[in-house]
């Protein structure tokens, strides 16, 4: 809240309530202390009557025991009655003149009672108490003569006394006047202030949220005209102007809601066209085609969403500079011809691509002078955004416009979006041609160790024995020619039936991916070929494996098999699976053996164990043999659970 939003004090409706409320107690306050001072001073002046009533009272006393002095002498204890009298008279006079406000006690403060007061004591002070004493002093023939002189001022002085009372008596009367004066002041000034508060009420509070009230009540019937008079400045005026320009604010909105809902519905379907385009163009790009195929099905659906009267897609050849252009869309064939293949930098297309970033060209601002195709075609406006894939700048596409278009933010992101899910889609392309090759790469080399492994030997063998043949024929040596066709003949079945194995190891494929079917029937092919008895265990509980390490597996228990038929010289063999939460194959034949360690330091020399080592290290297996001369071979692969891979 800003100092500027801060009402001054002095129009703040509580500071005017309270200097209301404030004025009307400061009232009742003097209204009501002046009628406790009142009552005080009613209270001292009755206290003051009683206290010179008294004064009567005791002049008679004393009158009584100065005669029973005068008259009976002889009594002793008269004369303390007469001091006691004279002590009490005089205290009396003291506590007149004095006063106790805290009883209350004291004379009216008016001049005449005061003066009336002075004359009660000088009468008392210079005649009586002079005779008293006189008589106190005297002996009793004398004292009767004084009592005759002081019993006549007696009653003198009783009447000043009794005219003292009567001023205080009058006085008091004029204070009980002004007492009830007060308290009906008092009653007027409670029927007025309450008066006065209500009306203050209604005038600051409930008339203004009553008007308040009022003109929601019909702002809620829509009735948006309504204003409220602002007539204060403080909180409810405040209040009235923040209505006021509810009010204002309101009415703007109501009137224009209408066009508001309108851009609004526009906006959110312009959002689902872009969202509808995006699914479009990421489930096109998902479906495995070619990358003429991929870029005609992009560009069709980018030139439609955005009308545009033509566009390509070029592909960038980093290492040439060049940028090639795979598909193309409402350009004649002449800009074709002229532009299939233009290097970055030359053109327009060619500066985009060295800024890699979306280039927007407004023909018409540019100089026709330059004499471009696109000016010759007859557009306006030409689009470059580029094609991106792992920050990877891939080519660019384009859109042509025969009339001025523009683009903004929310457009160029979303072009640049799609040049992402194109580059992805290329680079996908390329990822899985590598990954052919790499495959056909990798098959190549295990036909090439196959041969190795197999036919080249056998050529080898066959190589010598036609060199010792000729030999022999140029000797004339019949009986070695004789023993040298026989050997020739048997390398020539050898080679024929090595041949024969290897293709059709090339060509085995899985029987719908089914592992077991497959070990199957290379195990019965086997037993039928060679004659050796051969059996097959399988214990298959686990998780299937996919096609990929299946078949490394099928290879590996068929070049295991050539082995023995080639070199075991066994008449059983055992292939047995055991394919639980861990897989293990074993395959094991009761032949001649061979010495493992002799058969480890020729490394490389034997090509067969080396293929099924390499086979075990693609699926990450264990591959080892076990064998002793002359007791038989075991091949054992070991894939444990954490290498398996879900199919």
């Amino acid at each position: 809240m800003t100092l500027d939003t801060i009402l001054p004090a002095w129009q703040q409706l509580s500071t005017k309530i309270v200097s209301v409320l404030l004025g009307f107690l400061v009232l009742a306050l003097m209204a009501i202390s002046a009628t406790l001072f009142l009552s005080w001073q009613l209270e001292g002046s009755s206290a003051a009557i009683n206290e010179a009533g008294s004064l009567r009272m005791q002049s008679y006393r004393l009158s009584m025991v100065l005669s029973r002095w005068v008259n009976e002498p002889e009594q002793a204890d008269t004369r303390h009655f007469v001091d006691k009298e004279l002590q009490a008279i005089e205290a009396k006079f003291s506590l007149l003149r004095k006063g106790d406000p805290q009883r209350p006690l004291f004379l009216p403060p008016t001049t005449g009672i005061h003066q009336e007061f002075d004359m009660v004591s000088a009468q008392w002070q210079q005649k009586l108490l002079p005779l008293v004493n006189v008589m106190l002093a005297q002996q009793n023939p004398e004292r009767r003569a004084s009592w005759q002189q002081y019993h006549p001022q007696v009653d003198e002085y009783v009447a000043t006394v009794d005219a003292l009372v009567k001023m205080i008596e009058k006085d008091s009367e004029k204070r009980t006047f002004w007492l009830r004066s007060s308290q009906l002041v008092l009653v007027a000034l409670a029927l007025s202030g309450t008066v006065v508060v209500i009306y203050l009420m209604f005038l600051l509070i409930i008339q203004p949220v009553t008007r308040l009230y009022e003109g929601m009540r019909r702002m809620t019937d829509k009735d948006f005209s309504v204003r409220l008079p602002v007539e204060s400045h403080d909180e409810f005026g405040r209040l009235s102007e923040g209505f006021n320009h509810m009010a204002d604010r309101l009415e703007d909105l109501y009137g224009s809601l209408e066009s508001r809902v309108q851009q609004k519905t526009a906006a959110l379907a312009d959002q689902n066209r872009e969202l509808a385009l995006l699914y479009d163009i990421a489930a096109f790009l998902q479906v495995p085609q070619p990358v003429e195929a991929i870029c005609e099905g992009f560009l069709d659906r980018i030139t439609h969403y955005f009308q545009a009267d033509g566009g390509s897609v070029r592909i960038l050849e980093p290492i040439r500079g060049n940028l090639h252009m795979v598909v193309h869309k409402g350009i004649s064939d002449e800009m074709v011809e002229a532009e299939h293949c233009i290097k970055i930098g030359d053109c327009l297309c060619g500066q985009a691509a060295l800024k890699t970033v979306p280039v927007v060209h407004n023909l018409h601002q540019m100089d026709k002078s330059l004499q471009l195709l696109c000016h010759r075609e007859g557009f306006a406006t030409i689009s470059v955004f580029h094609i991106y894939a792992r920050d990877q700048h891939l080519g660019f596409f384009n859109m042509h416009f025969r009339k001025a278009k523009t683009f903004n933010k929310h457009e160029t992101d979303l072009l640049a979006t799609l040049g992402q899910l194109l580059g992805v889609a290329i680079e996908n392309l390329r990822l899985a041609m590598r990954e052919r090759e790499m495959a056909i790469s990798e098959e190549r080399n295990m036909v090439a160790q196959g041969l190795h492994d197999s036919i080249a030997q056998g050529l080898t063998f066959l190589n010598i024995q036609v060199q010792l043949l000729e030999d022999s024929l140029q000797q004339g040596n019949i009986d070695e020619v004789a023993e040298i066709v026989p050997a020739l003949q048997a390398g020539v079945k050898e080679s024929y039936e090595d041949v024969r194995e290897l293709l059709l190891n090339f060509r085995s494929r899985l029987a719908e991916g089914d592992l077991v079917r497959s070990l199957e029937t290379t195990v019965d092919k086997f037993r039928r070929q060679t004659g050796i008895s051969a059996e097959f265990v399988a214990d298959v509980d686990g998780a299937p494996f996919p096609r990929e390490q299946q078949l490394q597996i099928l290879f590996i228990v068929q070049e295991a098999l050539s082995n023995v038929r080639k070199h075991a010289l066994a008449s059983h063999v055992e292939v047995s699976l055991a394919d639980q939460k861990d897989f293990a194959l074993t395959i094991r034949d009761n032949g001649i053996g061979f010495d493992v360690e002799t058969m480890r330091h020729k490394g490389e020399s034997h090509v067969g164990i080396n293929i099924m080592r390499e086979r075990a290290q693609r699926i990450h297996a264990a591959f080892d043999i076990a064998s002793v001369p002359g007791a038989g071979t075991t091949v054992v692969l070991h894939l444990p659970h954490q290498q398996r891979l879900a199919a």
